[in-house]
């Protein structure tokens, strides 16, 4: 089968394109890092082949799991594409999981092997794994990865996988509970990889990626480049000056930050300093982006700018078009294309447009269900009047005439003070129009008098001052009684996720005052 005809067909696997492309461009640059280390595209598919006859060699079969947990490095992506090529589902476990989270990850996906760094294993002390481990650094950590794999000489024996086979495993529990491997299936990667062409993708991507490679958002911007036949330029941690150096260095098509990233950039001194012009398409996703901000992007950095709105366990995703809807900023954009989504009420009834309800959404592109929980598959469901099985997101919204969604919030977030609903978005978008603040958080703490009360957590622009009772003052004097805030906690920056999300967890655990009357 030619490459094209490959590509163009409903379902295949990313370790053949992979094999093509390496066929087709054996010296371009295939996998970048910004140390300047990197491989072409020859180079990567034979240590693809290695890792993948090294899996066969130990045993691990088809359907099994192997774990890893480390930054990002070559060694790393070789590894997850080794093993898919070999038909293994790869478990990405962040490094700043606790040491009894990450023991817990690896014995609930069954990996036969744990690959690690020496800052994991530094961490993991208190809570060893108990399977072989394999250091993807060279370091003292485990087996080295170069002793490791099978010989230059050894290829792996083919392997069948179908659509359903499992692809990876997603460790996510949102910022609560027990962690919840979300298995995706090698057939909703394909889809997620083949959609990229409709957005500016292309030919030939250079794709610039700073987040880390056991989040969902990185990788689905990571596997279309490489199926596109581009390179992937690979930060360890995102630096706002080193990133633009590359970006400008390299001359980037393509990136994904999240919201908190791209503001950091828009407020360094020397951004507009920096050649941007061969940026095709900026892509964000995992956190809500503020309209002023994607304006902002929009006017300063060269390229259109795409958000997604969807869910590690899939479902229905949004797709904003922010370059050719500059009047829908606000918005997370229209379901894409093959995608229902639709918003329930408390009684699981469907509630119509400009109606607030949780989104829930269904596609081609959905989770084979959580590993080993089938409790916890059966609750983030929603069985339509058709009969059809949509997944549940969580978060609250509303639809507006145009068919574009807006979000209100996490449904686990709206606080309910005195019998009525807040919404911590309404409170947090008056808060950052104060001059003094940059970011903003309300979470509900609990209150003897109404049930629950709001408290902001803020943090403020560089330079500025700014005291708690003004900002109370200030928000209070613009929403209704019932929205009023109990307390403003200026911060020196709110605690985020590796990929940017607020931990409202967190901050609702550092309130230790008494209950507001």
């Amino acid at each position: 089968m030619t490459l094209a005809a490959m590509i163009a067909a409903d379902y295949g696997t990313i370790g053949d394109v992979l094999r093509e492309r390496a066929r087709e461009n054996p010296d371009r640059l295939a996998v970048v890092m910004e140390t300047g280390e990197a491989v072409t595209y020859a180079q990567f598919d034979a240590l693809v082949d290695r890792v993948a006859a090294a899996l066969q060699r130990d045993g691990v079969k088809p359907g099994e799991a192997v774990a890893v947990c480390a930054l990002s490095s070559i060694p790393y992506t070789a590894l997850f594409l080794g093993a898919l090529r070999a038909g293994v589902a790869v478990a990405p476990i962040a490094p700043s999981s606790t040491p009894e989270s990450i023991a817990v990850m690896v014995a609930d996906c069954g990996a036969k092997l744990f690959f690690l760094d020496a800052g994991v294993a530094e961490a993991q002390k208190p809570a060893p794994v108990p399977v072989r481990q394999i250091a993807l650094d060279g370091s003292a950590a485990g087996e080295a990865v170069d002793a490791w794999l099978a010989p230059e000489s050894v290829t792996p024996a083919p392997v069948e996988i179908g659509p359903k086979h499992p692809f990876n495993i997603i460790y996510s529990s949102g910022t609560t509970g027990t962690p919840k491997g979300i298995i995706q299936s090698h057939g909703m990667r394909w889809k997620h990889i083949f959609v990229g062409d409709a957005i500016g993708y292309g030919h030939a991507p250079v794709s610039l990626l700073s987040t880390p490679l056991y989040s969902n958002t990185t990788l689905v911007c990571f596997f279309p480049t490489l199926a596109g036949g581009g390179t992937v330029v690979l930060m360890r941690k995102f630096d706002v000056g080193r990133y633009l150096e590359l970006a400008a260095k390299h001359r980037i098509t393509h990136t994904m930050l999240v919201p908190v990233q791209y503001r950091r950039l828009m407020e360094h001194p020397d951004f507009d300093a920096y050649d941007l012009s061969s940026t095709r398409m900026k892509f964000c996703t995992s956190a809500p982006f503020a309209a002023e901000l994607k304006a902002q992007v929009l006017k300063r950095w060269p390229g259109g700018l795409v958000e997604y709105f969807g869910m590690t366990e899939g479902g229905g995703t949004c797709i904003l078009m922010a370059h050719e809807h500059p009047d829908k900023l606000h918005t997370v954009g229209r379901p894409a294309p093959g995608h229902d989504i639709r918003l329930i009420d408390e009684d699981g009834q469907q509630v119509g447009p400009g109606v607030v309800g949780e989104i829930v959404g269904r596609s081609a592109s959905m989770m084979n269900g959580y590993h080993g929980r089938p409790d916890k598959t059966a609750e983030a469901t929603w069985i339509s009047p058709e009969g059809w099985t949509f997944i549940r997101t969580g978060d609250v919204g509303r639809f507006d005439e145009d068919g574009f969604l807006t979000l209100m919030d996490r449904k686990k977030d709206m606080i309910i003070s005195g019998g009525f609903n807040i919404y911590p978005s309404d409170l947090e978008a008056v808060l950052v129009q104060h001059p003094a603040v940059v970011e903003a958080a309300v979470v509900g703490v609990p209150s003897d008098a109404w049930g629950e009360t709001p408290v902001a957590f803020v943090a403020l622009k560089a330079g500025q001052v700014g005291a708690a009772e003004d900002i109370k003052a200030f928000v209070n004097a613009q929403v209704g009684k019932t929205q009023r805030l109990a307390e403003v906690v200026v911060l020196d920056s709110l605690p985020r996720s590796h990929i940017g999300k607020v931990l409202k967890r967190e901050l609702r655990d550092s309130w230790q005052k008494s209950p507001t009357e």
